[in-house]
């Protein structure tokens, strides 16, 4: 009869424990986090040349295993995360898809003409929203994974630029849906006149892909902060090389782009185009502070 009860009590008191356990993980996972970034500002990694790290990898490939291992982990706990706001945006799908199709009209205004068209649709969303969401934790697991191996200021220098990158992407999301869209939506849907059904795949496919890299190309900027901070690149050669950008920059958007016609096309090209001598502006301010710094 013990038995029995016991057996009752632990199927009664299984999610209770299971929310406990998820705690304590979570918890102590905080706390180990916390005590490697301490680890990290306080540690300084040995300065050693190229050649030398090369060599006392191939001597012990061990230490090359913990990295793989280490990277691992990384990879996993950014999965994990990505699966958890990809399955809360799944949880709040219509709102997001209501808030997409606002500009025209809401998900009344569409039409689906094939089966699987609309799960289709609610998958893309789900999933570019958990990696939305997910983006600021991503690129701290890729800070956790190269921290080691930088020096204390490119450390501080890197944890400062993930709320700068995440800003920068919400931020190319916004100028996407606030500008771009309403200007492109009213000329594509009464071209010539002619009245057109909106289908959810090609809309959704339209939009997304338009938030998406918007959002990406609102990146350029802090790379080229970044490298020419690092004396990878120099800003005299950005400025020089300025058409052969804009070329480059209309192929960029003529692949981005998730239609053919010209409008769209500069659409996604103004932005980027500005943002290239933002990021020329960017790339002097980080060489006057790197030969500050040398002097």
């Amino acid at each position: 009869m013990r038995k029995i009860f016991h057996s009752i009590w632990r199927i009664i008191s299984a999610p209770f424990r299971l929310i406990l356990w998820v705690v304590k993980s979570i918890s102590k996972w905080i706390k180990t986090t916390f005590k490697n970034m301490q680890a990290l500002f306080v540690d300084e990694p040995e300065d050693a040349p190229l050649p030398d790290a090369f060599a006392k990898a191939v001597e012990n490939p061990m230490g090359l295993l913990e990295h793989i291992n280490a990277l691992r982990k990384h990879i996993f706990r950014s999965v994990l995360f990505m699966v958890i706001t990809t399955a809360i945006s799944f949880v709040y799908i219509r709102q997001i898809l209501g808030w997409l199709t606002k500009p025209i009209g809401g998900i009344e205004a569409l039409q689906a003409i094939e089966v699987t068209e609309s799960l289709g649709v609610v998958m893309r969303v789900a999933l570019l929203a958990g990696f939305s969401i997910a983006l600021p934790y991503l690129i701290l697991e890729l800070w956790f994974f190269a921290a080691p191996g930088l020096k204390r200021k490119a450390r501080v220098q890197g944890l400062i630029a993930i709320p700068v990158a995440t800003i920068l992407f919400v931020l190319g999301m916004a100028f996407a849906y606030y500008v771009m869209m309403p200007t492109a939506l009213p000329f594509l849907l009464n071209f010539m006149g002619i009245k057109t059904a909106v289908r959810p795949a090609s809309y959704i496919k339209f939009t997304t892909g338009l938030l998406f890299w918007i959002g990406v190309a609102f990146e350029f900027p802090l790379v080229i902060f970044a490298l020419a901070s690092m004396g990878l690149i120099q800003a005299k050669m950005l400025l020089n090389q300025w058409r052969v950008a804009i070329v480059i920059i209309a192929i960029i958007s003529a692949v981005i782009t998730p239609t053919i016609d010209p409008v769209n096309m500069a659409l996604v090209m103004g932005p980027m185009i500005l943002l290239y001598f933002v990021s020329i502006g960017l790339a002097f301010i980080a060489q006057g502070k790197r030969q500050q710094e040398g002097t």
